[in-house]
Parts: C-alpha cells; structure tokens; sequence
C-alpha cells in the first residue's frame, strides 16, 4: 500500500479490512475501491452477510471485493482466513485491523470512571478484541506481508491509549487495551525492521468519529472533532499509501501529527 523510497508499491495491490461490517472499516473498504492500484480487497467480520452495506459494496464488485467471516477473538478463524487468502494470493500489501470494543450492553460493559467498576468478564472481553486480535492477525497473516514489495501492517488504536497523555483518568479496560496494543505495534516494527525491512508497521488514532463505538459518549464532542468514517478513512489511507520505512513504528494521529506513547 505504501510507496516508499526505492520500493515502488505494486500496481496490483491486495490488501485486507479486519472489521469491515460498519464504521471506519466500512468506509475503507469503500475509499479502497476506488483506488487503481488495489487489485483485490479482503473484507473481514464475524458475520460479512449482516452488513447490507458490506454487502452492496459486493454484489457492485464481485471481482475486486471478497467478504470472509473472521472473528479476531478466535485464532482458528484467523488461522483459517488466513490460510483461505493464501489459497488466492501469494502476498498482500496492506493488512488494516479496525474491529475495536469499549461498550456492551450484555457484558454490562460501559467505560469505568472508578477503578470498584472493573470486572474481569469485560477485561477479557475487550482485550480479545483490542489487543488480541491485532496480535493474532499479525501472527497469522505476517508471512503474506514479508516480501520484497512495500506493504502496510496498521491498527486503529486511539489516543486514550497514550500513557504520557492521559490527564484524565478513567476508562480503565479500553485505555490499557489501547496502549497494550500500541506496545505491540512498536515492538512487532522493531522486529520487522530486521526480516521485512519494506513493511511499515503503525499504530493510527482517528480521532472521535461517528460510529457505533463512540455514539453514546458524542454529547461533549464539538461538532468541529467529531468526524464521519469517510472522512477519517481518506485520511488514515493518505498516510498509510504515503508512509515510508523510516515511519515503521509511529503512533500517529489522522492529521500526521505523533503521539506520545
């Protein structure tokens, strides 16, 4: 996905969305269609057939959109998707993890203002999600993004998880999945700096958007910050398609701007 110095990214790109039903990972999956150098797009969730909108995007490009069920908090889905990708394409040159998790009602999971609200059913659950599955999906699918092309490896990981910028407190479970997931980022870089030195690993905050995730928490949100997935995904993919090796490792905001860890 990326075009970085002497590496000219391939004219037939393939790329995968881990969380593509809804959201961000919607509008990527929709923004990456209608990019020249994408040759196929993977679009992946638990259940691809509840999305209408997923769906729609489908049936208008059978050959350049395929949908596969993919639950990232079970690692024989991930395994099996991975290996069904493998069966289609040798390589892939951008993997996005978006499915992310802050709210459940049937886990009476809501982000905790006191430390006497967390419970170890919601730890879990949400780690499985946040942090897990973006490690599970690298551990699976880094074979395919290891070659001699420019590729992308980014997770959607939010600002909250910054340890140095939290002055607020709170939101126990969602900021530590978070700032796991970012050490991870910056560690699997490190590793891929030595055997895939084209790959760039990141970690993208999108800033407060307009999902399911963040709508019960918008009402202090100024209209100005609060962003539409289409907008967010332009961005996110400008960085990503623009990104060179050296930026392996970044924790980088939808405005380019660094974030401190």
């Amino acid at each position: 996905m990326t075009s970085s110095a002497g590496t000219p990214a391939s004219a037939h790109q393939i790329v995968l969305v881990q969380g593509a039903s809804r959201g961000i990972g919607l509008a990527l999956v929709a923004r990456l269609l209608q990019v020249k150098t994408v040759a196929h797009i993977y679009a992946t969730s638990r259940q691809p057939e509840r999305s209408e909108a997923l769906a729609a995007l489908a049936d208008q490009h059978p050959d350049t959109l395929t949908c596969l069920p993919l639950d990232v908090t079970r690692e024989d889905d991930v395994a099996r998707a991975a290996n069904e990708v493998r069966s289609q394409h040798n390589t892939l040159h951008g993997l996005i993890n978006c499915a992310g998790l802050l709210h459940e009602p049937s886990l009476r999971l809501r982000p905790e203002k006191r430390v006497e609200q967390l419970n170890s059913a919601a730890l879990e659950a949400v780690f499985r999600v946040n942090t897990f599955g973006p490690m599970l999906m690298a551990r699976h699918f880094a074979p395919l993004l290891m070659h001699d092309q420019a590729a992308v490896f980014a997770s959607v990981s939010a600002r909250v998880g910054s340890i140095s910028d939290n002055h607020l407190g709170g939101w126990y479970t969602y900021r530590a999945s978070k700032a796991a997931l970012n050490q991870f980022t910056r560690t699997f870089a490190i590793e891929m700096r030595r055997r895939a030195p084209h790959l760039v690993v990141l970690a993208l905050h999108p800033g407060t958007t307009n999902t399911q995730l963040s709508r019960p928490f918008q009402k202090n949100v100024p209209e100005e910050k609060l962003f539409e997935p289409d907008f967010v995904a332009e961005r996110l993919l400008r960085h990503m398609m623009t990104a060179t090796p050296q930026d392996s490792g970044r924790f980088m905001a939808w405005d380019g701007q660094d974030i401190p860890w």
